[in-house]
């Protein structure tokens, strides 16, 4: 549905465009390291934006260290997968180290399928393991 000023508004969003939505990057760092943390549902119709926002943060700031940190990850689908080899790949390519960190239960097992740990290094947070136990 469009506005008055020709724009796309609120009302009317799909089921489609609600999950484009529902997907964002926020950036924080530890000491060298850029830490880009993935919140929501990765799949191709965010995937773009997604890659974009961390490729220019890493060009801009050419961290020692790239972490895609996915602990609030809700869902991931092969375009996810391709996320994180592309940012590997662009990483490798620059010198800089990478890893994944932290995927939740559904995302790891996606993780697991594509044989992702033989190719990028994944790591748990310490103090979120311990969190897990406590839930269980």
């Amino acid at each position: 549905m469009k506005s008055e000023n020709g724009k796309a508004s609120g009302k009317g969003k799909g089921k489609d465009q609600m999950k484009r939505e529902s997907c964002k990057v926020t950036f924080r760092t530890d000491e060298d390291r850029l830490i880009a943390l993935i919140s929501g549902e990765v799949d191709h119709h965010n995937a773009r934006k997604i890659r974009a926002e961390i490729d220019g943060k890493m060009m801009s700031t050419r961290p020692a260290e790239l972490t895609l940190d996915l602990s609030l990850v809700s869902f991931m689908d092969s375009s996810g997968l391709g996320l994180i080899l592309g940012r590997f790949s662009k990483a490798s390519d620059l010198g800089i180290p990478f890893s994944v960190s932290n995927p939740t239960g559904p995302t790891q097992k996606i993780l697991d399928l594509a044989g992702m740990d033989r190719i990028v290094r994944i790591t748990r947070d310490k103090v979120r393991d311990k969190r897990e136990e406590k839930a269980v």
